[in-house]
């Protein structure tokens, strides 16, 4: 579905990442990891067409992929990218009516109603529906990542992207956050990507982990070169070994790379 061929990504004199290499099918979930300021947020909107690549090309389909974020791509950040001044019911609601209703950003009659029956089922799916007339700023950060999820799945994406989401929760809420999003992706058979710097967390989630380091250091010139994929790991969910989390974590720990392409 994704291929991702040779792609550099350079600011000015500072090389941020080079030579990635990437084929992702369909349905995948790939957890990606790595040191702070390794290029992982900086791939998540390369794919996501925030940013464009320096060199090389990402493709969706066999085709170059779009160069604005379009409603193939779903997003959701680590900070709740919600809209404060409007309910959950809307806040959702809002994804189906800007595209059909670009001019007055609000559908009425007939679609109206179909719009919101959608928006309800999505937001019972993720555990709100019981909130529809509240504001963000009445939800627990929990809620509102929910909310942001229900937002991004609206509109039905190929691909989700995630950077950070569960960052800012405490540990019991991103538990049941690692449930809600697995049943979300075995239902949807969505391809996602997530960011994440918690090694246990990408293993859980993910069927592939993608650790990002450094391969070369010139201590002279820090931004010479940029950050790899390192490691590629495809996880047998019957046997994902323990092993595994050990390698990604001598990786993550500046061990000496190698790419590793089957289990």
């Amino acid at each position: 579905m994704i291929e991702v061929r040779n792609v550099w990504k350079e600011y000015g004199d500072q090389v941020v990442l080079e030579r990635l290499n990437l084929t992702v099918k369909e349905g995948e979930f790939c957890s990606m990891v790595g040191a702070s300021g390794c290029g992982k947020s900086t791939f998540l909107r390369l794919l996501l067409g925030q940013e464009r690549v320096t060199r090389g090309e990402i493709l969706l389909d066999g085709k170059p992929l779009p160069g604005e974020p379009d409603r193939h791509r779903g997003v959701v950040f680590q900070r709740y990218s919600v809209f404060d001044h409007l309910s959950v019911l809307r806040n959702v609601m809002l994804g189906l009516e800007l595209p059909r209703a670009k001019f007055t950003g609000r559908l009425f009659g007939a679609q109206r109603h179909v719009a919101r029956d959608e928006a309800v089922a999505m937001l019972e799916r993720v555990g709100l529906g019981a909130a529809l007339n509240k504001f963000p700023q009445q939800l627990s950060g929990g809620m509102q990542q929910r909310l942001a999820i229900a937002q991004a799945l609206m509109m039905k994406p190929r691909v989700l992207l995630l950077d950070e989401p569960f960052g800012a929760l405490d540990p019991g809420i991103r538990k049941d956050m690692h449930a809600l999003l697995s049943d979300l992706w075995r239902e949807s058979k969505l391809t996602i990507f997530m960011v994440t710097h918690d090694l246990k967390e990408g293993f859980t989630l993910g069927s592939r982990v993608l650790v990002f380091d450094k391969v070369r250091v010139d201590p002279q010139a820090p931004g010479a070169y940029g950050a790899r994929i390192t490691y590629n790991i495809p996880l047998d969910r019957s046997r994902a070994s323990v092993s595994a989390v050990h390698i990604a974590e001598a990786a993550v720990r500046g061990a000496a790379p190698i790419e590793l392409l089957s289990d």
